[in-house]
């Protein structure tokens, strides 16, 4: 932060209470991130994305083999 000088208490209570309202947002950023990413690491989650890898995979196999038979 930028060095600043202060004519009053006024100005020093005012900056404090703008820190500390920055600190507050900043910590309730910080537990919403971890709560997001402690959701996006559910086994359900990270399995649900494999099993989407897979089914793509297996329909892709599918229609390839039903594609061979047409031709």
């Amino acid at each position: 932060m930028k060095e600043r000088k202060y004519s009053s208490f006024k100005e020093i209570d005012q900056d404090i209470r703008i820190l500390e309202l920055q600190r507050e947002v900043d910590k309730e950023r910080l537990k919403l991130a971890f709560q997001n990413t402690k959701e996006e690491l559910y086994p359900v989650n990270i399995l649900g994305g494999i099993g989407g890898v897979a089914k793509k995979l297996t329909i892709s196999l599918l229609l390839s083999k039903i594609l061979k038979k047409f031709k």
